[in-house]
């Protein structure tokens, strides 16, 4: 059964005012260009993608048990339409037994939840000096390892810390078979960074975040990034990094793009919460570690974008940011735009950039509960 929606849409040529015609993927697009400044119709934009998530509803994907459909019901109803299900620094065997338990959602969406297009390693294969808020199990990364980790759910992205020892190769192993690198959770210089990149990396974890920062006699991993990624991915809640330095990143890297990095506080009451094991407590809308270190998030993609807008961003950059950028980093050329025979993902958002709507794949996502 095809649907329609009319309204002000973004396409990759642009905003048309006029109606989009879908079943679970898109038929087709009419409408003329327009400033939709100029009417007060409603906004409809692809439907945001996010490569770093580690839980919400209450649940943490490292807990199993089920955690990732109620992680993807959740994102949903905030707009989301697909995600990478994001691991911690752990154990193999606990890192096994959370990818175990996802996947069989690889192979079928669950009904409500975004789509999981696969799976995020951060660590743990990052530098034990930089964890943030990963738990101390950092150690060297195997390429066999992290083949078994694919044969379980496929691996889409990896973060690592390039300085360690054996990393260099690493990087070109995981690339060679159509795994992305990241780096984060570094002590590694500007050479480093470099390196790693001219070796297939194609982004930074978290900008500015658990690496070594921008000073003019030692650029840093910050400086890496800011001088040479065309990729990067950062937190835009407004407490992970300043308003400036976001608008830094953006005059630098061409394709920077936004995550949320959320934990299983996201979308529930101040408390305490599980992120790999560990507890974290949610206050004053961020989510710390008992020493006060940030620990993840509990930001949506719905309030990135209107933290983003609220900055000084056109509704068009930021959804690109939260949508086209992100998919075009994977190398997915169906989802994150508005396009014919494009998966049906897609937003719906009144003048406020309040949420009406989700549709993924076609299905109309219940959001009342968000």
């Amino acid at each position: 059964m095809n649907l329609q929606l009319g309204g002000n849409l973004l396409t990759p040529d642009g905003w048309i005012h006029g109606e989009i015609t879908f079943g679970d993927r898109i038929g087709g697009i009419n409408g003329a260009p327009v400033n939709p400044a100029d009417n007060n119709d409603v906004y409809i934009l692809p439907g945001f993608i996010d490569l770093h998530v580690h839980g919400g509803g209450g649940v943490d994907i490292m807990e199993a048990n089920g955690a990732g459909a109620v992680v993807a019901r959740l994102h949903a109803r905030h707009g989301t339409t697909a995600f990478l299900a994001t691991t911690m620094t752990a154990p193999g065997i606990e890192i096994e037994r959370a990818l175990n338990d996802l996947a069989p959602m690889r192979q079928q969406r669950t009904a409500g939840g975004a789509r999981m297009l696969g799976i995020h390693l951060e660590g743990p294969y990052i530098n034990a000096g930089k964890l943030g808020a990963q738990p101390d199990f950092a150690r060297c990364g195997v390429a066999e390892e992290v083949s078994r980790y694919n044969d379980i759910v496929p691996v889409k992205l990896v973060t690592i810390a390039p300085e360690v020892s054996g990393h260099a190769a690493l990087i070109e192993t995981l690339v060679a078979n159509d795994i992305q690198v990241q780096l984060g959770h570094t002590l590694g210089s500007y050479e480093d960074g470099v390196e790693a990149l001219k070796r297939g990396a194609g982004s930074f974890a978290h900008l500015f975040n658990a690496m070594t920062g921008l000073h003019h006699r030692e650029p840093g991993m910050v400086g890496a990034a800011l001088a040479h990624a065309d990729f990067a991915e950062i937190i835009p809640d407004l407490l992970h990094v300043h308003p400036g330095a976001i608008r830094t990143a953006l005059r630098c890297i061409p394709h920077l793009y936004c995550v949320t990095d959320s934990t299983a506080a996201a979308g529930m009451p101040d408390g305490n919460y599980l992120l790999g094991g560990q507890t974290i407590t949610k206050c004053l809308g961020g989510v710390r570690l008992a020493d006060g270190t940030l620990a993840g998030s509990t930001l949506t993609m719905d309030q990135a974008l209107r933290n983003l807008v609220a900055i000084g961003l056109t509704i068009h950059d930021a959804s690109n940011r939260l949508s086209a950028n992100p998919a075009r980093f994977l190398g997915i050329t169906d989802r994150g735009r508005l396009a014919q025979n494009c998966w049906a993902d897609l937003v719906v958002l009144d003048r406020h950039l309040q949420l009406k709507s989700v549709y993924i794949e076609g299905e109309l996502i219940d959001i009342t509960h968000a």
